[in-house]
């Protein structure tokens, strides 16, 4: 008796885990379309909007099982760079910055065709700080795939783990 009781407690408590954090109905969400993100930003680098796209698109792809589509999809994202830009951080002796920041802002709407509940507009920043006595053109590469992980990571955060 004691035994079945146990079993019955048990299969009843089953705890389901996901390594990749989504939190999606296949049955009903199928699809994701993610638009371009332009580069609306004073300081332009010629390749951030499309290792944003590219960077994000990729994250949804490699963690999730949603057809990617161009537009139309179960779920929209879409958004633009709104800021890029260089801060002078820690003074050193000679009065002359020993740290930059690069900074990189992007805003983002989601659409949930599937749950309109869930849909948001919101902007997502990241930095990184590199030595002063670098040129931007020697790190920016490193610099900006790091803070477009990390930029990506929230969006899909908000999305679809809902962290």
């Amino acid at each position: 008796m004691i035994v079945a009781a146990t079993a019955v407690l048990f299969s009843s408590c089953l705890i389901s885990y996901k390594f990749n954090g989504a939190s999606i109905d296949y049955s009903k969400t199928k699809s994701i379309s993610i638009a371009d993100f332009p580069n609306n930003a004073a300081l332009v680098n010629p390749n951030l909007s499309s290792a944003l796209s590219e960077g994000v698109r990729g994250l949804y792809s490699r963690q999730t099982r949603l057809q990617l589509l161009p537009r139309g999809g179960d779920m929209e994202l879409e958004g633009e760079i709104t800021d890029y830009f260089l801060t002078p951080m820690s003074i050193a002796a000679d009065n002359l910055a020993a740290e930059t920041k690069l900074t990189m802002t992007v805003r983002v709407r989601f659409t949930n065709n599937k749950a309109p509940e869930e849909n948001f507009e919101k902007t997502y920043s990241a930095f990184q700080t590199f030595s002063s006595s670098l040129l931007l053109t020697d790190v920016q590469d490193g610099l900006c795939q790091t803070m477009i992980n990390e930029i990506a990571e929230s969006i899909y955060n908000d999305t679809v783990a809902k962290w």
